[in-house]
Protein backbone atom coordinates (compact mmCIF):
# COMPACT_ATOMS: atom_id res chain seq x y z
CA UNK A 1 0.00 0.00 0.00
CA UNK A 2 0.98 3.50 -0.77
CA UNK A 3 0.93 6.92 1.24
CA UNK A 4 -1.10 7.71 -1.25
CA UNK A 5 -3.47 4.60 -0.82
CA UNK A 6 -3.34 4.85 2.69
CA UNK A 7 -4.75 8.44 2.92
CA UNK A 8 -7.34 7.84 0.04
CA UNK A 9 -8.60 4.34 2.51
CA UNK A 10 -9.05 6.67 5.43
CA UNK A 11 -10.82 9.35 3.30
CA UNK A 12 -13.30 6.43 2.13
CA UNK A 13 -14.08 5.58 6.03
CA UNK A 14 -14.14 9.58 7.26
CA UNK A 15 -11.46 8.57 9.70
CA UNK A 16 -8.24 10.83 10.35
CA UNK A 17 -5.06 9.36 11.11
CA UNK A 18 -5.98 9.65 14.55
CA UNK A 19 -9.04 7.79 14.28
CA UNK A 20 -7.24 4.86 12.59
CA UNK A 21 -4.60 5.11 15.77
CA UNK A 22 -7.10 4.68 18.23
CA UNK A 23 -9.18 1.87 16.09
CA UNK A 24 -5.94 -0.05 15.58
CA UNK A 25 -3.78 0.81 18.33
CA UNK A 26 -1.10 2.26 16.67
CA UNK A 27 0.99 5.18 18.29
CA UNK A 28 -0.46 8.48 17.09
CA UNK A 29 2.61 9.17 15.20
CA UNK A 30 2.68 5.61 12.86
CA UNK A 31 0.77 7.48 10.07
CA UNK A 32 2.58 10.23 9.61
CA UNK A 33 5.30 8.04 8.89
CA UNK A 34 3.83 6.05 6.22
CA UNK A 35 2.53 9.33 4.68
CA UNK A 36 5.51 11.27 4.51
CA UNK A 37 7.43 7.74 3.11
CA UNK A 38 9.89 7.55 6.22
CA UNK A 39 8.59 3.77 7.02
CA UNK A 40 6.85 1.81 4.74
CA UNK A 41 3.26 0.80 5.04
CA UNK A 42 2.56 -2.83 6.71
CA UNK A 43 1.35 -5.49 5.15
CA UNK A 44 -1.78 -6.02 7.51
CA UNK A 45 -2.92 -1.95 7.01
CA UNK A 46 -4.48 -2.36 3.94
CA UNK A 47 -6.00 -5.97 4.65
CA UNK A 48 -7.58 -3.85 8.03
CA UNK A 49 -8.71 -1.11 6.38
CA UNK A 50 -10.19 -3.34 3.41
CA UNK A 51 -11.92 -5.06 6.13
CA UNK A 52 -13.00 -1.84 7.71
CA UNK A 53 -14.43 -0.47 4.41
CA UNK A 54 -16.34 -3.77 3.86
CA UNK A 55 -17.82 -3.29 7.43
CA UNK A 56 -19.11 0.27 6.50
CA UNK A 57 -20.59 -1.11 2.91
CA UNK A 58 -22.38 -3.19 4.68
CA UNK A 59 -23.91 -0.90 7.35
CA UNK A 60 -24.83 1.33 4.91
CA UNK A 61 -26.41 -1.42 3.05
CA UNK A 62 -28.50 -3.30 5.82
CA UNK A 63 -28.51 -0.85 8.59
CA UNK A 64 -28.86 2.92 7.56
CA UNK A 65 -32.43 4.10 7.32
CA UNK A 66 -33.32 4.29 3.57
CA UNK A 67 -30.54 2.84 2.26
Amino acid sequence: MTPEQFTQALEVLSWKQSDFCRKAGVDKNTPSRWVNGRTPVPAWVPAYLGAMQEIKRLHQVYIEPGA
